[in-house]
């Protein structure tokens, strides 16, 4: 015995429904909450965790108690340094830039390793003039450090240890 029409109608439909739920259920947008968003500390590095590539970009520095000018009322003053980091053409896991201070534009090379940073400064690309060595701040995600800038030719007018702090600059620069 062949199905009646109304039978082939009550199978067809359920197909039908199933498909256009189906359809329905695929264009429906899903919520944030369930994208592959990471959770992980990357994003934000322990000092100890911190490496040369938190390094790279622009960092705006302070350098407490250099000494003022002899005309200045005041016997001490603060002095800032704009540093622009990338990566080291040579060495694999340090990095190489610029640092500009009281329109003096310097050289800089150096690496952090396990929260310490050192970085070599040089005013004619060849010998060192100052080194900076500092560690990096606990809880700041990698973006500041406070350590010593120290002169390698100390005079009375340019003491030989300044304290700093280096803050990390947002935006890719």
């Amino acid at each position: 015995m062949a199905p009646s029409p109304t039978h082939k109608h009550r199978q067809a439909l359920p197909l039908a429904q199933t498909a256009l739920f189906l359809i329905a259920i695929s264009a429906y947008p899903t919520s944030d909450s369930s994208q592959n968003i990471p959770q992980s500390t990357a994003a934000c590095p322990t000092a100890a965790d911190t490496s040369h590539q938190h390094l790279q970009g622009r960092w705006n520095a302070e350098l407490g108690l250099q000494p003022a000018a002899a005309n200045a009322p005041t016997p001490q003053a603060r002095a800032t340094a704009t540093l622009q980091l990338g990566p080291h053409p040579e060495l694999a896991q340090s990095v190489r830039g610029t640092v500009q201070r009281a329109g003096t534009t310097a050289q800089v090379s150096g690496d952090v390793d396990d929260g310490d940073l050192t970085l070599e400064e040089s005013i004619n690309g060849t010998n060192i003039s100052a080194t900076w060595t500092g560690r990096v701040v606990d809880g700041s995600c990698g973006k500041e450090i406070r350590g010593t800038w120290n002169n390698a030719n100390p005079t009375p007018s340019a003491p030989s240890a300044i304290p700093f702090v280096m803050r990390r600059q947002a935006g890719w620069q």
